[in-house]
């Protein structure tokens, strides 16, 4: 069994696809961070055992910092596009990560293992606390800000969640359902002022000591579980280790970002998106580079142009929607400061959106593809020829394949699943497993593979295109919607008998939510328009506002099979026009 365990190690570097790979990079420092793990990618020398992100790749940024050995450009940079600031050095990201690491473990009473749920916009406090975490090896538990007090409740019951961290706005929420959470044990609350059960978060870590011995972990212990909407069911909580998160961007190559540490990069995603986490906080920081955020309380294009022109970003990461509403601005009128790299991920893009950001910014858009259980498996990274519609080739340490419902790798152009290989080697990137779970971790392996539950196919050349959904998530504007949780929503007011809910084509957003409804005799008679706007406002007072249907259709009946289960398929090939 040991010298299984030692080959697996030795093997996952093998394992890489057949494109190719950066060793070293011209622009980079000998003694950077990256540099040092060159033996490890080499196989000349074992993944270790022990690691922890904040000690061996974040204060080692520091140390090369103090030497001088590390361009003068912040390690983080916020500004909240009304004058406010913070720029931090490794340095002080160290010290003030510190002081709310002590205040999580001295003040809080939270011990390595435990669990905190964070639910935070894009504010300089969500870094600190992903950073502090991972110094007392503290579980992360990060979550959108557009959560109900419905949604607040379940994941805090779920997660056993003995600590939780959010601001001003949903803190009343948490209040409403904290009495029903037995776990929970400390509440702070990022605000300028106080509310009564709260500990304010700034005067905690600002009264703490910056001492702090950095917690001893294991690179298989868990380091932030992620929710994940599935088709039936409550979002399922996917769950990360220091070796999938932390480890993994040491060990695959510059296949995505490719940055220096005199590279400032942007990624807008929510932070309660694993994208957040891999383009905010893990893969530009093994670089050494700058993690440049907005706050962006509303994602507009003027204010995302704008920035772009005024602050000296390198590399741009959003979502398709991002793009789709960029290239509808007078692109001429902007003069971009020092943009090189653009990436786009969590749906497909459009290709005449890529052809009008290329025509109008001189610009290509790369495109990556990945799940929140997988981290980015695939990518188009800068020296690979673009091929429109393609999402790149396999990432290393992924072998990426796609498989039949027998989980048969199938021949270049046939369409079929999405796969990872994890046998006889699980690939260091993947997801340890659904928390409390089994069944479905079990449920996502096919013979050799996990399966992504995405359709696509492979040419000759190694390039993915994805092709749909082969169950009924949503991915609408990169939100992953489970139709079971907007049906529920929906299935609480009293107008509706039954309802399906599939997804629909958008212009902007890719597609949205449609629900379909069956109306109660007693309202059939009402004003359709009125109440479907009353439908969709009770969704989004129900659940995240984000899942609320914008498109509803009120019908007689719903197609079903003969065991009485609706036929969301057909309904959604309709939709699309696949009928």
């Amino acid at each position: 069994m040991k010298l299984f365990k030692l080959w697996t190690l030795k093997s996952l570097w093998t394992l890489k696809p057949p494109h190719r790979i950066f060793h070293g990079h011209p622009r980079l420092l000998a003694s950077d961070v990256y540099s040092q793990y060159e033996s490890i990618r080499r196989g000349e020398q074992e993944i270790p055992k022990y690691f922890n992100f904040a000690s061996d790749v974040l204060d080692k940024w520091s140390e090369i910092e103090k030497a001088g050995k590390r361009p003068s450009n912040p390690a983080f940079w916020w500004i909240n596009g009304k004058g406010k600031e913070v720029k931090w050095s490794f340095e002080e990201l160290g010290f003030l990560s510190r002081k709310v690491a002590n205040v999580l473990t001295k003040v809080c009473g939270l011990q390595k293992g435990d669990r905190i749920f964070v639910i935070l916009p894009r504010v300089p406090e969500w870094w600190l606390v992903n950073v502090a975490c991972m110094r007392a090896g503290i579980v992360l538990i990060p979550g959108t800000s557009q959560l109900s007090a419905k949604d607040i409740l379940y994941r805090l019951q779920a997660s056993k969640a003995a600590c939780i961290i959010t601001n001003d706005t949903l803190a009343p929420a948490v209040d409403s359902i904290a009495s029903e959470c037995q776990s929970l044990k400390a509440k702070l609350i990022v605000s300028e002022g106080s509310r009564e059960g709260w500990l304010n978060f700034t005067d905690m870590y600002k009264n703490q000591s910056a001492d702090h011995c950095c917690a001893k972990t294991r690179i298989q212990d868990s380091m932030t579980i992620f929710f994940t909407s599935g088709t039936t069911g409550f979002p399922k909580m996917t769950e990360h280790c220091q070796g999938s998160l932390g480890f993994r961007p040491l060990l695959s190559e510059r296949y995505w970002l490719d940055l220096t540490p005199s590279d400032m990069i942007w990624s807008t995603a929510d932070t309660g998106w694993i994208l957040a986490s891999v383009a905010s906080v893990f893969d530009p920081w093994v670089f050494g580079s700058c993690v440049f955020i907005h706050k962006l309380p509303q994602i507009e294009s003027a204010t995302i142009l704008n920035t772009l022109c005024k602050y000296p970003i390198d590399a741009l990461v959003g979502v398709p929607t991002m793009f789709r509403m960029l290239v509808q601005s007078d692109l001429s009128s902007y003069k971009f400061m020092k943009l090189k790299h653009c990436m786009s991920g969590g749906e497909p893009l459009n290709p005449e959106v890529m052809e009008q950001w290329k025509s109008k910014t001189g610009l290509n858009i790369h495109e990556v593809y990945g799940q929140t259980e997988t981290g980015i498996i695939c990518s188009v990274f800068k020296e690979m020829k673009i091929k429109p519609g393609s999402m790149g080739k396999a990432a290393p340490l992924f072998d990426v394949q796609i498989v039949d419902k027998s989980a048969n790798i199938l021949p270049p152009g046939q369409q079929g699943e999405i796969a990872v290989r994890t046998k006889p080697i699980r690939p260091l990137g993947l997801f340890s497993g659904y928390v409390d779970n089994p069944k479905k971790t079990a449920e996502s392996e096919r013979g050799d593979f996990y399966v992504t539950g995405d359709r696509g196919t492979m040419d000759e050349d190694g390039y993915f295109q994805f092709i749909g959904r082969d169950d009924d998530i949503i991915i609408s504007s990169g939100y992953r919607i489970g139709p079971f949780e907007v049906e529920s929503a929906l299935m609480e007011h009293p107008a509706v008998v039954e309802t399906a809910v599939v997804s629909s084509p958008d212009p902007l957003r890719g597609e949205v939510v449609k629900a379909f409804v069956i109306l109660s005799p007693t309202f059939s008679s009402s004003d359709l328009e009125s109440l479907a706007r009353d439908l969709q406002e009770h969704v989004k007072k129900t659940t995240a506002p984000y899942k609320y249907p914008r498109k509803v259709e009120f019908v007689q009946e719903l197609p079903k099979t003969v065991t009485g289960k609706i036929k969301r398929n057909e309904l959604r090939n309709k939709e699309w026009g696949r009928m």
